[in-house]
């Protein structure tokens, strides 16, 4: 009966361990899936602040185009006699969690685009739609530049 003695300790113990690796892989891809689930949501908001400025800037009146100032603007355009909404509400950074975007101006200081302001390598390195193809192999989530500008639209 002696020789039999700790053989349950080291079993627990193995089971301990077997346990802890499953534990730490189990949150691994958690994590990996939380963070392409965030990816897909700065696409989808990249995307709805571009296409918001598009329709900013195609809707004014006449054939005068112009780009918004601040993204405010986009929120409620009255530059017609019936106002158009270009975007129901201004996102947040899904990957900064923040509510502040980069903008990116032209010469004038018209708002033609937006960016994520975090540094994080993204996981998504290709597979983008034409019209994001700029994003292939980007070293940051910053470099996912949504910008809209009309010479763009011919050549798509």
């Amino acid at each position: 009966m002696r020789r039999q003695a700790g053989f349950s300790y080291v079993v627990v113990m193995f089971l301990i361990a077997v346990l802890s690796i499953v534990s730490v892989r189990a949150l691994e891809n958690t994590g990996m899936t939380e963070r392409r689930h965030l990816e897909e949501e700065l696409m989808w908001r990249g995307m709805a602040y571009r296409e918001a400025i598009r329709q900013y800037y195609r809707g004014g009146p006449g054939s005068a185009n112009s780009y918004p100032v601040t993204l405010e603007q986009l929120l409620y355009d009255e530059r017609l006699t019936r106002p158009t909404r270009p975007l129901r509400k201004l996102y947040r950074d899904p990957m900064t969690r923040l509510g502040e975007w980069g903008l990116i101006r032209n010469e004038g200081g018209a708002v033609i685009g937006v960016y994520s302001l975090s540094p994080a390598k993204p996981l998504k390195r290709a597979g983008f739609p034409p019209e994001l193809a700029t994003f292939a192999n980007a070293q940051h989530y910053s470099d996912w530049k949504f910008v809209y500008q009309p010479a763009q639209e011919h050549s798509n």
